[in-house]
């Protein structure tokens, strides 16, 4: 019979960044309209004043967050289960497809989900955990941060290779009529397997996601295995110092990336070095901005402003829960089966409304906290992990 699985306390820090990264992400998807912005997007430019600010701090970077975040989970659960001296590597796997499984359920409901891209990801990692060396974990994160396949692919192109200097697939995708005219769940739910789903992962491959998240779930591992969020009193010259690199990193990339990317030969006959150049050059400037984000919001959580920031913890608890329930309530909103409103919506009107709904996610997490361990996905996630119902979750006096 297999054993009852004890509830594990959390690191505050690390739920209240995963907390932000999870907000940063919701407040993407609803200006976005939940990917049919594309469709019609703003021309007023009080609309796209709000579509670009937040599409410039938090699209793309929100993700890369949670993806780091992914990598300092990966190696606590790992590390626990070693301290009790238990190999967790088969386990993790079958975690992993247990993932896997909830994210092809939800890409049903909505193609841009991650999860399932999470869960394939986290297999390369287990390998790196065995490495004793951060700084060659270090390293081969800044690597793979650096884009090897699109620079491999730029020097392809220079070189004369046709296939190096085809635009990419994703360039030509047309959002699904389905989507916004079809009045019809089963068509929806049919479109996002049959076309979205090879589209999310055609997008992650040639944009380099895939890359940028092996990237910095290395750097996550690392930062689990030094203790920066278990004893974060030892980091504050790290948090602080990182903070200033990244802003001077991210000041100098978003100044001079299109002068940088411009050095590259570049012709109407052979495109695609430039663009890739480009491609790369805005990868690391959403990294910096993330890094900015990061440092930034770990030395305020570690000081002044510790309580307020602390209010996301709840939320970062039960991020899978959380990240479902937003697609779940409003899909629908935007999509043609339910109530369309993709053509009408305004961005001020959605920005303002994602607000508030994380807002109330954020209260609903603190009440359910009070009553649960975990949140409904994250208890059922544990126990598929450990095929068992022996899993806490009820909170007892």
């Amino acid at each position: 019979m297999t054993a009852k699985i004890e509830y594990v306390p959390r690191m505050e820090g690390l739920d209240s960044l995963r907390g932000f990264a999870l907000m940063g992400l919701f407040l993407v998807h609803m200006p976005e309209l939940y990917e049919l912005y594309w469709a019609h997007p703003a021309k007023d430019p009080t609309q796209l004043l709000w579509h670009n600010v937040i599409f410039s701090v938090f699209a793309g970077k929100s993700f890369a967050l949670l993806a780091m975040c992914f990598g300092v989970s990966f190696f606590i659960i790992m590390d626990r289960a070693a301290r009790r001296g238990v190999d967790f590597t088969g386990r993790f796997i079958w975690r992993l497809a247990v993932l896997g499984i909830m994210g092809v359920l939800h890409g049903l409901w909505y193609r841009g989900d991650v999860l399932e891209v999470l869960a394939v990801m986290g297999v390369f990692l287990l390998p790196f955990y065995r490495v004793k060396s951060n700084t060659v974990i270090l390293t081969l994160g800044v690597v793979f941060l650096l884009q090897p396949i699109l620079l491999f692919q730029m020097v392809s192109a220079l070189n004369g290779a046709a296939w190096a200097n085809t635009a990419p697939g994703y360039w030509g995708d047309k959002i699904p009529d389905a989507y916004l005219t079809g009045h019809s769940l089963i068509e929806t739910i049919r479109m996002n397997w049959v076309a979205g789903h090879p589209f999310k992962w055609l997008f992650m491959y040639e944009s380099g996601r895939l890359s940028q998240i092996l990237g910095l779930s290395l750097i996550g591992l690392v930062l689990g295995r030094i203790g920066f969020f278990a004893d974060p009193d030892r980091f504050k010259a790290l948090r602080l110092g990182g903070f200033v690199v990244a802003l001077a990193a991210m000041g100098l990339l978003l100044v001079f990336k299109g002068q940088i990317a411009a050095l590259v030969p570049g012709s109407k006959a052979v495109f695609m070095p430039r663009v890739l150049a480009d491609t790369i050059l805005s990868s690391l400037a959403d990294l910096s901005i993330m890094f900015v984000l990061a440092f930034g919001f770990l030395s305020l959580y570690f000081s002044f402003a510790n309580r307020v920031l602390n209010l996301l913890a709840p939320a970062g608890r039960m991020t899978l829960t959380l990240y479902v329930l937003q697609s779940i309530v409003f899909v629908p909103v935007f999509y043609s089966y339910g109530l369309g409103l993709h053509a009408t919506m305004s961005q001020e009107t959605a920005v303002l409304i994602g607000i508030a709904a994380f807002a109330v996610q954020v209260v609903l997490a603190h009440l359910w906290f009070r009553a649960f361990l975990y949140g409904p996905l994250e208890w059922l996630w544990r126990a598929a992990t450990y095929l068992t119902l022996k899993v806490p979750f009820i909170r007892r006096a």
